[in-house]
């Protein structure tokens, strides 16, 4: 201990490192005991601390629930093949058919009246590069679903387009999700602000992803 001493008096960058050192192992320690417990774990992908907790995540779910359900969301995610339309999720006048990549048939391509900026107007097309229905293969139904069934769809990678955690947590910020939220002139928002439902999204993703009992 002696030698230790004397050898580090003088040394600065010698002390600089033990200290780090030990900053790291103290670290480490922390990490060991946080993910001791059975109901916590690191996720690598996203850099986070999973936490379970079904009370947390299905009270999560009830939020990220009603903002899918409404008609920003679900016009796009219907059970047949044709989109819906307006505040009432009728089904579209226009009786466009989704298509095998989602973008509609022949001549009749969603881009055709849906632009890549929402048109001026009351009612008319809201625009987005990259409109479309999710594709024939992967069709994401939220029409008629229930909060358990939706759930237990939005976390399988087989019915989610093959999306892992790190790959959900980034679409709540996608590009068509965001235009939930700028819909148009005449056209109601979501029941909550983005940052709200995206602050629910990763609360319930993050918790164990539970779904709710119905």
């Amino acid at each position: 201990m002696i030698r230790l001493n004397n050898l580090l008096k003088g040394n600065t960058g010698l002390m600089r490192m033990f200290y780090t050192m030990g900053i790291i192992l103290s670290l480490v320690s922390l990490m060991a005991f946080a993910l001791h417990d059975d109901k916590t774990r690191y996720e690598p992908a996203t850099n986070l601390i999973l936490v379970k907790d079904s009370v947390a995540s299905v009270k999560a779910f009830e939020k990220v629930y009603r903002v899918l359900m409404s008609p920003r969301c679900m016009n796009c995610h219907p059970s047949g093949n044709i989109p819906l339309q307006g505040d009432d999720s009728h089904l579209h006048t226009m009786n466009p058919q989704r298509g095998t990549d989602g973008k509609g048939v022949y001549a009749m391509k969603c881009s055709n009246c849906h632009q890549p900026a929402n048109i001026p107007g009351k009612n008319s097309p809201p625009g987005n590069p990259d409109w479309h229905l999710p594709p024939a293969n992967m069709k994401m139904v939220f029409q008629g679903r229930s909060p358990y069934q939706l759930a237990r769809q939005l976390v399988d990678p087989k019915q989610n387009g093959n999306k892992d955690l790190k790959k959900l947590l980034e679409h709540a910020d996608d590009g068509l999700v965001l235009a939930g939220w700028n819909p148009g002139e005449g056209r109601t928002l979501p029941p909550m602000s983005h940052a709200e439902f995206k602050k629910a999204w990763t609360t319930w993703l993050t918790t164990g992803a539970y779904a709710p009992k119905k």
